[in-house]
């Protein structure tokens, strides 16, 4: 195991710390029995782009597709170099 792939695997560890904890942090998008009964309709509702739940869906996207290239590239690594 040579250096590239020692630091590309750290980089694929953060990458799946980061996944994990920014699924975590989520709130669930079932409301419950509560949401049936009328509209949820809001200020947070009609801005979900600025939310909190919004940012962590966006950070979770990005640890994710960092995730399969860092995979794929450390597979590379490990046929081609090492």
């Amino acid at each position: 195991m040579n250096a590239l792939e020692i630091v590309a695997g750290v980089f694929l560890l953060i990458a799946c710390l980061l996944i994990i904890i920014s699924t975590m942090m989520q709130n669930p998008k079932q409301g419950g029995l509560g949401s049936s009964f009328g509209s949820t309709e809001s200020y947070f509702g009609k801005n979900s782009g600025r939310t909190m739940d919004a940012v962590l869906a966006r950070l979770t996207k990005v640890g994710g597709i960092v995730f399969f290239v860092l995979t794929i590239l450390a597979g590379i690594i490990s046929v081609y170099v090492g």
